[in-house]
Order: C-alpha cells, then structure tokens, then sequence
C-alpha cells in the first residue's frame, strides 16, 4: 500500500510484462477518503499489443499512515466515458 496519494496507481506487473500501464490519473478529492480518477491500457497477451483506454474511479481511505483502495468503478469503453461525461454536462448546467 502507498503512504502518499502520488503513489497510488493502477500499473500492474505480471511475469515481466506490464500487464496493466497507467497513461494518467486525476486526483478528484483528497483527505482520509481519497477518489482518484485513472486513465490506463491493458496488455493484450494474443495480440502482443495494449488494447483501448480505459477509465477507473477509485476510492482510498487512509488508515495507519497507509492508504487502502475501498472501492473501485470501471469504465468499460469509450463510449460509456462519453456517456458519462454527457450526463454530468447536462446535470451540472441545469438551473
């Protein structure tokens, strides 16, 4: 586990490869609950090749100077981002 929120990241090494690779993260809230907002690719091993971005919502909550992932929310595709984004849009301008 990470003591500091810069060290919180999704990367994954299995076998040698990186088998999930962060592109970049967004830090929507810091504190004891932290959420964070992560950009990544899988490694696609049949096509020797990172697939699409993919989005993940993360929440940690900091206990024992370390923090602790608690929950997690994917973002399968691209167009459930668009989705997303459209709906939060809407919301967020209404009157």
């Amino acid at each position: 586990m990470a003591e500091r929120i810069e060290d919180l990241t999704v990367n994954y090494t299995e076998d040698g490869i990186d088998t999930t690779k962060e592109i970049d993260k967004v830090v929507l809230s810091k504190g004891s609950w932290t959420t964070i907002l992560f950009r990544y690719q899988d490694w696609d091993r049949a096509k020797e090749a990172y697939g699409a971005d993919k989005y993940t919502i993360r929440r940690y909550q900091k206990r024992g100077g370390e923090y602790r992932q608690q929950s997690k929310f994917n973002i399968s595709s691209r167009a459930q981002a668009q989705a997303l984004v459209e709906a939060l849009q809407g919301w967020l301008t209404e009157d």
